[in-house]
């Protein structure tokens, strides 16, 4: 992989835990400033003080990724402390549905969207212009195989990831000419915490989790923030609007 370079600034949503907490930790070993951020204190704080006891520099900033001002403050905080925005990882969001389309409620289709696409385009929009002043930057959002075909029984997060990867290749031929690549991950099923409790909770879901990967596991979230860290790159450097399957091959069929 190209190194990035390091004293550069990244920063990281949903970065409390999970893919977000292996991403902000990826972007501190390769000497970067890291800005966490999530609505999860304790969990931020706390990737915040692990990069930190590895002698990274990083910051804690709260924000709720579906408040515009929230998002516009986090910008400006980042701007403020570390002086520039080189790289985005766009990758808070939210799952929330457990039935068939007929099944979901107005408040579960809200709050999806809400995190998941609203979020996005909201941090792209701060993001950007930041970018732009700056003369470049990239951006990863993170998207889902989910975004790539049918999910049944997920078919609002489906459709919010479909949205995510409409958002990044939109505003990667938008900014194609002016240094800011935007490109996306599209994780199948990863070991994170979230994967785990419903493991616990059903176990024959979790091993046809497994079983749907031809490599005949689930994703590591080290695998998904080496994929982040790549499209950062400049060996990524003529890659732009690209949907990047991080799923142990199952998208191969």
């Amino acid at each position: 992989m190209s190194r990035l370079l390091s004293g550069q600034v990244a920063l990281v949503t949903g970065g409390a835990a999970g893919i977000g907490r292996a991403t902000a930790l990826a972007f501190a070993r390769e000497g970067l400033k890291v800005v966490v951020s999530d609505i999860d204190v304790a969990g931020g704080e706390g990737t915040v003080e692990q990069i930190r006891s590895a002698q990274g520099e990083a910051r804690f900033i709260r924000c709720d990724v579906t408040r515009d001002a929230e998002v516009r403050a986090l910008i400006e905080g980042t701007v403020a402390a570390y002086g520039r925005l080189d790289y985005a990882f766009n990758n808070a969001g939210i799952e929330i549905e457990k039935g068939k389309l007929a099944d979901g409620t107005e408040s579960e289709f809200d709050a999806i969207l809400g995190v998941n696409v609203k979020g996005v385009w909201l941090c792209m929009k701060y993001q950007i212009p930041q970018m732009l002043a700056q003369g470049g930057g990239a951006i990863v959002n993170t998207a889902s195989v989910a975004g790539l075909g049918a999910a049944p029984k997920m078919s609002i997060y489906s459709a919010s990831k479909h949205a995510v990867l409409g958002l990044t290749k939109s505003a990667a031929v938008e900014y194609a000419k002016k240094n800011v690549r935007i490109n996306a991950v599209c994780p199948a099923v990863i070991d994170t915490d979230m994967f785990r409790r419903a493991a616990e909770a059903d176990p024959r879901k979790a091993q046809f989790a497994v079983s749907v990967h031809p490599m005949g596991r689930i994703g590591k979230v080290e695998e998904v923030a080496a994929a982040v860290l790549y499209l950062c790159s400049d060996g990524a450097g003529f890659t732009t609007g690209l949907a990047l399957p991080v799923d142990g091959g199952s998208r191969a069929y």
